[in-house]
């Protein structure tokens, strides 16, 4: 669904501005590389702060006290 909206979205804006429609065809690629990395450091952000977050927990764990 969100593929097909962003489909209607870039036709549209073909038939009203076709120079900024073929921009926009050009630096998506280029906008989803640049992200590629920012992605990585947001899963590896979320991945320490769950490590952190389990050996914090692991005392009350082997206790007993998460049921």
């Amino acid at each position: 669904m969100k593929a097909l909206l962003f489909f209607i979205g870039w036709c549209l804006l073909l038939v009203l501005s076709w120079p900024i429609a073929l921009l926009a065809l050009v630096l998506a690629p280029l906008v989803w590389l640049l992200s590629l990395p920012l992605r990585l450091i947001g899963i590896t952000v979320d991945a320490v702060f769950g490590l952190i977050r389990a050996v914090l927990m692991l005392p009350a764990r082997l206790l007993g006290l998460g049921r």
